[in-house]
């Protein structure tokens, strides 16, 4: 039996800031312990090969290896310990939180903490999650297990490839498999609107003359033992391929990038509320989930487009668990102010806010649900104006914040929040 004062699952960029966090805020290295379930640190970003990351954490371009070697190595250097291999099989709430964890070392791990952080990430929608027609042949990946392949193996999934979905994974992969030497025909995109970051569209597909269709989408798949072809139609406003808009594309690779999702399993089996919109938990202005000491941050929470967002709101995650351990006694706040996602707004982070709690400044983190353009985004205390910021350009595909300072709301007594998108 493990007993530690904070128990972080998860070891990649999130994790590993959330623990840096807590240490910075006076928790003493050896009261917490990372659970890792691959045989390194460091996440997703260990195959991550190409630049982009840190700007905003280091102020200067790296790799994705390079950003994760970072803050592997402050782990390091703080002794935070850390379970590599080890995988998390149920958490329960209670006095103190229950973790029970497996690895080949040591068999079945009982862990006891005061505090949990929730830093599990996101995986790739499957195709069984898309209804596409056809049959199963050889050939369909998902964006990121042929970026694992090609990055991690040294193997090349296919010669010719059709990329469904613009998310930023299957951008980054069309401009990999062509420096690679492979064909990619066609990136296919549902919606009329591509998923991923301006910048990727430009870099990976505009530099490489690769087609972006739109409001297209694959509608039958071709080829018994390995993947032959493609058939990609237009859709109308509901989704629906349009008839006689049928294309035949030849290839032997069809990649997967379709949207992630929050890998929340865990949070579900512990009894967490979970957001209908991000698939991640409800949170409030410290990170909370509804079950009092357990915190989540970072894909998890809901997917970010950056991963310096993703180590500062974990940082922040970290502070707070950390404050969570030091006041186990001390009475529970007000039940906290709704923040309301509302007019084109999808969701926010947090959802309700406890002025008792609030720091001088609180971000509040959203996604827009379509593109605009010559906008407004509008704060409302209950229907009180507070704030409108006029917003040149905005897309699903990037993240946005407003930030609320405490004195606005001291000695209001407001009732709800709204973040609103205006003309």
């Amino acid at each position: 039996m493990i007993r530690k004062s904070l128990v972080i699952i998860g070891g990649g960029p999130a994790g590993m800031a959330a623990a840096l966090g807590a240490v910075e805020n006076g928790l003493a290295p050896d009261e917490i312990l990372i659970l890792e379930r691959d045989k390194r640190l460091g996440g997703i970003l260990n195959q991550c090969i190409h630049n982009g990351f840190g700007l905003h954490t280091f102020k200067e371009e790296l790799t994705g290896p390079e950003y994760a070697a970072r803050y592997e190595a402050q782990i390091k250097a703080k002794k935070i310990s850390y379970k590599l291999g080890t995988m998390v099989m149920s958490i329960r709430d209670g006095e103190e939180k229950e973790i029970i964890a497996m690895n080949g070392q040591e068999g079945i791990l009982e862990i006891y903490a005061k505090a949990v952080i929730l830093a599990m990430g996101c995986r790739e929608r499957p195709r069984g999650a898309l209804n596409i027609p056809g049959y199963r042949p050889a050939g369909i990946f998902s964006a990121g297990t042929a970026q694992y392949y090609v990055n991690m193996e040294g193997k090349l999934p296919g010669k010719e490839v059709v990329i469904l979905g613009s998310g930023d994974i299957g951008l980054i992969m069309a401009h990999r498999m062509t420096l690679e030497g492979a064909k990619v025909k066609a990136v296919a995109e549902l919606m009329p609107y591509s998923g991923g970051l301006k910048r990727n569209i430009v870099q990976c597909l505009q530099d490489f003359d690769i087609p972006l269709l739109l409001s297209h989408t694959v509608v039958d798949i071709h080829g018994k033992e390995r993947v032959e072809g493609v058939t990609i139609a237009k859709v109308d406003e509901k989704s629906a391929p349009i008839p006689g808009t049928e294309k035949y594309y030849s290839c032997d690779t069809l990649l997967l990038s379709c949207g992630l999702i929050p890998e929340n399993e865990l949070s579900l089996g512990c009894g967490i509320t979970l957001s209908p919109v991000t698939g991640g938990p409800v949170v409030n202005e410290s990170l909370e989930t509804n079950i009092p000491g357990v915190f989540a941050c970072g894909n998890v929470l809901h997917v970010h487009d950056l991963v310096d967002f993703v180590s500062g709101e974990a940082k922040e995650a970290g502070e707070r668990s950390a404050e969570y351990v030091r006041n186990l006694s001390a009475p529970e706040a007000e039940e906290g102010i709704p923040v309301l996602a509302e007019n084109g707004v999808r969701y926010t982070v947090p959802a309700t806010i406890r002025t008792q709690h609030m720091k001088e400044s609180q971000t509040i983190r959203f996604r827009v649900g379509k593109e605009y353009r010559g906008v407004k985004v509008c704060v409302y205390l209950d229907n009180t104006l507070l704030r409108s910021i006029p917003k040149r350009t905005m897309a699903p595909g990037e993240m946005e914040k407003v930030v609320l300072l405490k004195k606005d709301l001291a000695d209001r007594n407001v009732k709800s929040i709204r973040i609103t998108v205006e003309e």
